[in-house]
């Protein structure tokens, strides 16, 4: 990486998403919903099987998790089982969960290049801050901003400016990087452009999404980020 591709950045914002972007959260995920499926007298599922949902939060795992065993739950069972998932996944929230190759030594040439960054995710609030600290990367964002702490979480906009805002950031000046749909979808609503990592959990092709950007590891982003607000600058979008 050199000097010219990680300086200019100050003034500017980077969002990123959390889970499938970030880090790799989906070994504890799965371990905590087949301990909820276990309790339930179902077998486990595969990652395969419920993948999609990693980034729709826990309910949506779980709600996935029985469709493919075939189980049904009342509400108050669903809500029951929605605990104990995450009785268990906070107890073993960063067990095996890891931050993507070159997630950090991005995260560290972002800062220094006078990057603000933030975590954008639909994570609840409380797990998001959990799993950033167990993994030591708390130091590395200005702001992180939980599903239950916005307004609307993503994709709508609002999720995006609040977190945007609570940075002392604005759209203009900002850019967008995550693994899903959702993503791409908030990034488009709040205006910023997007780059799309292809080794998360999104069924959908890199071709489909179609970002302003993808890259396949944490190396090619700071360049990646670069060239997008070099555009950005170049030809401001219409807000």
């Amino acid at each position: 990486m050199d000097d010219a591709q990680i300086r200019g950045f100050e003034g500017w914002t980077v969002l990123f998403d959390l889970d499938g972007t970030l880090v790799n959260t989906a070994p504890d995920l799965l371990g905590a919903l087949n301990h909820v499926l276990a309790g339930l007298g179902l077998a486990p599922v595969a990652l395969d099987a419920v993948a999609e949902m990693i980034g729709h939060g826990a309910r949506a795992m779980i709600e996935t998790g029985l469709k493919v065993q075939g189980a049904v739950l009342t509400a108050a069972e669903l809500d029951a089982a929605f605990e104990r998932f995450i009785a268990y996944y906070v107890d073993h929230i960063a067990d095996h969960s890891r931050p993507f190759d070159g997630a950090v030594d991005a995260l560290i040439a972002l800062r220094a290049a006078g990057a603000a960054l933030t975590v954008c995710t639909n994570k609840r609030q409380d797990l998001s801050e959990r799993l950033i600290a167990e993994l030591g990367l708390t130091g590395h964002f200005d702001v992180i901003l939980g599903a239950d702490r916005a307004t609307q979480r993503k994709p709508d906009a609002a999720h995006v400016f609040e977190t945007l805002a609570a940075a002392g950031g604005v759209p203009e000046r900002a850019l967008f990087v995550g693994d899903s749909r959702t993503d791409e979808r908030a990034a488009r609503n709040a205006g910023l452009p997007f780059v799309f990592v292809t080794f998360g959990y999104e069924a959908e092709t890199a071709e489909a999404i179609g970002a302003d950007a993808t890259i396949s590891h944490y190396a090619q982003l700071v360049s990646a980020l670069s060239d997008l607000k070099d555009q950005a600058v170049a030809s401001p979008r219409g807000r």
